[in-house]
């Protein structure tokens, strides 16, 4: 049973930048592939990056590309979501998540397994 736990999450300005890392316990982190999700209030949780357990798959959702890098160290058992050039249209809680024996990439929310409790991005204009 993993346990997830997002950081990194706060209140910035338009064009800022900001990392979000999640850390993960229990369970086999390697053999994870990992998720970022986001929901603003209001609406469904959406895809936004995922990352194959050995980083050879990545693949981010059309609104964030160019702007948005997801990438992990497996020593550390942490995933990491870095965010530039932030829009408000980013605001939202983002959640990592975890999908056993991932060689592949994922961007449902029902692919994933485990989750976190997911930290808050706020982006002001």
């Amino acid at each position: 049973q993993a346990h997830l736990e997002e950081s990194g999450g706060g209140s910035v300005q338009a064009g800022d930048s900001l990392t979000l890392s999640c850390v993960v316990s229990g369970g086999m982190f390697s053999r994870y592939a990992m998720g970022w999700f986001r929901q603003a209030s209001g609406t469904e949780r959406e895809f936004v990056s995922t990352i194959s357990w050995s980083s050879a798959s990545i693949k981010y959702a059309d609104s964030v590309k160019g702007r948005f890098t997801t990438y992990r160290d497996n020593a550390e058992n942490t995933v990491y979501l870095q965010m530039n050039s932030l829009k408000p249209e980013d605001t939202g809680v983002y959640y990592c998540a975890a999908r056993d024996f991932g060689s592949g990439i994922y961007s449902y929310a029902n692919d994933y397994a485990y989750w976190g409790q997911g930290t808050q991005v706020t982006v002001s204009s």
